[in-house]
């Protein structure tokens, strides 16, 4: 991050205690993605999904108040199992859309996880932490990727 950015920049880490490949996988389909995605509350609607580089997953958030969130995440870069470039926003081609790096390193048989999200401008890093609560947010999605995680490691999903 250079000293440019870090006006605009949000990182929210978590260790997971599940190997990295497995952490990675979460994050490939669809039917992993919609058991855990969002923050404490919130249930996903996908319209459509393809984990590839320049793929697209246009999707819903449904929030706990009934409020239905637009979102459309483009695939920027996809190196298995290390790293997940995207660009984050309401609809293809929004121009507030902002750019998410999330990296997976192996720490012995758990996972580091980051997730490190740049905005277009200060106003817009700090209305997503203001209005959205975009840092609590974050902790709680990848709180939801931990147990999901956990829930596969011991059968609960498939």
């Amino acid at each position: 991050m250079t000293s440019t950015t870090a006006d605009r920049t949000i990182v929210v880490s978590r260790m997971i205690d599940a190997p990295r490949e497995l952490v990675f996988e979460a994050f490939t389909e669809v039917r992993h993605l919609s058991q855990w995605w969002g923050p404490s509350g919130f249930t996903t609607t996908t319209a459509s999904f393809q984990f590839r580089a320049g793929g697209v997953w246009n999707f819903t958030m449904h929030g706990p108040d009934g409020t239905d969130y637009p979102e459309w995440i483009t695939f920027v870069e996809i190196t298995p199992p290390e790293r997940i470039t995207l660009r984050h926003g309401e609809f293809c081609d929004d121009p507030n859309a902002f750019d998410s790096v999330l990296t997976f390193d192996a720490a012995g048989t758990a996972t580091s996880i980051q997730m490190r999200t740049v905005f277009p401008t200060k106003r817009l890093h700090d209305e997503a932490v203001e209005k959205y609560h975009a840092i609590e947010g974050g902790r709680q999605t990848l709180d939801n990727l931990a147990t999901y995680v956990a829930s596969i490691r011991t059968g609960g999903q498939s």
